[in-house]
């Protein structure tokens, strides 16, 4: 945590609830949360986020989509571009998430094409990047997240790379109980500044935001928002429960 930087606690509700369970997680969350300077971001899906953005009306709580397309519009069936993301008014676009890339075959290519287009119609991406388990045990960690960095915000000016935020989340930490030490998301997160400052200058480096997702709940946020350089999290599983998304919010309070 380093409170020079923005603070953002954020919760992917992937492909889960009904409208009704949307509208009354949202409405929960808002009720619940105390005064905070923090960031508040939700991930509702993309068919509620309308009706969970109206929930929020009034409240200190960010709405985003969870994928947006890079083509602003066009013959693209099943697509959501940005010119429809910014309509809703939400504020968001998660990019890059790990099922993105692994699930679907979401390149770096694509990754990059959908950042220039979110800074483009003025929607912060969030960009999510993160290395396999099979990565990870043959000692390519940080080349891994290296290329997706460097592809991804390749060609943007350092006015435009300050308009992401990017979110480390180790794949093998996902939906499987296992959650990378503090030390290790530390050590993993001032690598990711580093390559920022390579790719721009120091300033650059210490303004992003580098946020922690993989198995995020109550009882592991403490020591991961202790680390210098982690300025919040994206959360799972946790932000579908009202009180497990406020007690993690609540440590940053």
């Amino acid at each position: 945590m380093n409170t020079k930087r923005k603070q953002i606690f954020a919760g992917n509700w992937k492909m889960y609830t009904t409208q009704k369970e949307a509208v009354t997680l949202a409405l929960g969350i808002a009720e619940g949360l105390q005064k905070t300077d923090r960031e508040i971001v939700i991930f509702p899906p993309s068919v509620y986020v309308v009706c969970v953005k109206a929930a929020c009306e009034g409240t200190p709580i960010k709405v985003g989509f969870q994928n947006m397309y890079f083509e602003k519009e066009g013959a693209f069936t099943g697509e959501i571009g940005p010119l429809m993301v910014k309509d809703t008014g939400a504020s968001y676009v998660l990019i890059g998430h790990s099922e993105r890339r692994h699930i679907f075959g979401e390149t770096d290519e694509m990754i990059h094409k959908k950042v220039v287009a979110a800074i483009a119609h003025g929607i912060t991406p969030m960009l999510c990047v993160g290395e396999l388990l099979e990565e990870r045990e043959a000692g390519k960690s940080e080349s891994t997240v290296e290329t997706q960095i460097v592809k991804a915000f390749e060609g943007l000016t350092a006015e435009d790379a300050l308009k992401v935020v990017i979110a480390y989340e180790p794949v093998w930490a996902i939906g499987t109980g296992k959650v990378a030490t503090p030390e290790i998301a530390q050590s993993m997160h001032a690598f990711i500044r580093k390559t920022l400052q390579t790719l721009y200058t120091d300033t650059v480096a210490e303004t992003i935001p580098v946020l922690y997702g993989g198995s995020v709940k109550p009882d592991n946020i403490a020591g991961l928002y202790a680390m210098p350089d982690i300025d919040g999290v994206l959360v799972g599983g946790a932000s579908l429960k009202v009180q497990s998304f406020l007690d993690i919010i609540q440590v940053a309070l």
